[in-house]
């Protein structure tokens, strides 16, 4: 049998998705958070992900609704997406766990139950560009990101009574 013969289809394989808990997750949304930017935000200095790890944990949590993915209830989340209202604050899975279905699984709850519809992005990051213009995301803007001095892109899910 060959190795594709022996993963389980998506549908097959149990996540959880469940409401972020400070006193369990926290490190392991930094980690997630920093081994993503890696890959998806070469551009981003590391000081600069350093600072910014340091107000995911005392700033941003804190403030945002944050949902964890788990591969089963008894692991570590894999993925995180945070909200501030209909805005996505951030959507982050580990590279090794790319492309299984955890960002749409994470984006469907974001979006049909709890009505989120845009996202900031860098415009340098390809692999979250191509990600939320398979979903349906749309530009509908870009702007400077003042502290680093990159492009950024507003995207934006139409509405599908429109």
């Amino acid at each position: 049998m060959t190795p594709s013969k022996l993963l389980p289809r998506l549908n097959e394989v149990k996540t959880l998705i469940r409401k972020y808990d400070a006193s369990r997750d926290t490190d392991a949304i930094l980690h997630i958070f920093h081994q993503a930017s890696l890959l998806a935000h070469p551009f981003l200095t590391p000081e600069f992900l350093e600072k910014t790890m340091t107000d995911i944990r005392e700033v941003y949590l804190p403030e945002v609704q944050t949902f964890v993915l788990c591969p089963d209830p008894h692991t570590e989340p894999v993925a995180f997406i945070s909200l501030m209202g209909s805005e996505v604050a951030a959507l982050f899975a580990l590279p090794e766990v790319h492309g299984r279905g955890h960002g749409r699984a994470l984006m469907d709850h974001a979006v049909h139950r709890h009505g989120a519809r845009d996202v900031v992005v860098f415009r340098d990051n390809d692999i979250g560009r191509r990600f939320y213009a398979r979903y349906g995301f749309v530009e509908k803007g870009e702007f400077l990101h003042e502290e680093t001095g990159q492009a950024c892109l507003a995207v934006t899910l139409p509405d599908p009574a429109l």
